[in-house]
């Protein structure tokens, strides 16, 4: 199948950059450009791309006000978002992360970065990896845990929610598999089902759900 991409940047230079990386690729194929959050909603809203590559910093509306419209909490029929910012790790990619998109990526990446993301987050998948899902998310952990008197992980297993804690430590499937002995197939299982319990989209949400219920600090 074919990866659908809206591109969204409000350099003409960059857009056209990755709009003509990503169509050299068989699998990738650009349906649209615009350079403001608030066209990347409308076009989205048009087209329904697989993957929107969003900027940050745009005039009319901000990338993480869009990624909020297009992904974010009560949104009907969510759009993936991959963020890409200049900035590493710092409060534009907390910010973009909670409202709701898959993952980010560094304005500097090199193209086969850039393609291997657009190809993780199609696929339902979080682009962080691991160790920089826990690095980004710890640096920000009192600010996303509120005062909450919900049970954490109420719907989960003892099992599911060790699995949970893991996730949210930065361990990858394998790790989890060496630390519980268990086999990666029983850990992807009890991911996916973690994720369906919680209703949440992909390892990044399940990681700022281990951090805003207090199940890891």
């Amino acid at each position: 199948m074919t990866i659908r991409v809206l591109v969204c940047d409000d350099q003409a230079l960059i857009r056209m950059g990755f709009a003509t990386i990503i169509d050299a690729q068989d699998d990738l194929e650009v349906v649209g450009e615009c350079g403001d959050g608030r066209a990347a909603v409308d076009l989205a809203g048009r087209l329904r791309p697989d993957v929107v590559v969003m900027d940050v910093r745009m005039p009319v509306l901000d990338g993480i006000a869009a990624t909020r419209l297009l992904a974010g909490a009560g949104v009907a029929d969510p759009v993936k978002v991959l963020v890409v910012t200049t900035f590493n790790l710092d409060e534009y990619v907390y910010e973009a992360l909670r409202a709701g998109a898959s993952g980010f990526l560094l304005k500097d990446a090199p193209p086969a970065q850039l393609l291997h993301g657009i190809r993780t987050v199609a696929a339902g998948a979080a682009l962080l990896a691991p160790e920089v899902t826990r690095q980004l998310v710890g640096r920000y952990a009192a600010r996303i845990r509120p005062a909450d008197s919900a049970p954490p992980g109420g719907a989960l297993t003892p099992r599911e929610l060790e699995v949970l804690r893991l996730i949210a430590n930065g361990l990858s499937n394998s790790e989890i598999a060496a630390t519980l002995v268990i086999s990666q197939e029983t850990v992807k299982t009890y991911v996916s089902r973690i994720l369906t319990k919680l209703d949440l989209r992909d390892r990044v949400q399940a990681v700022v759900y281990a951090y805003r219920r207090g199940l890891v600090t």
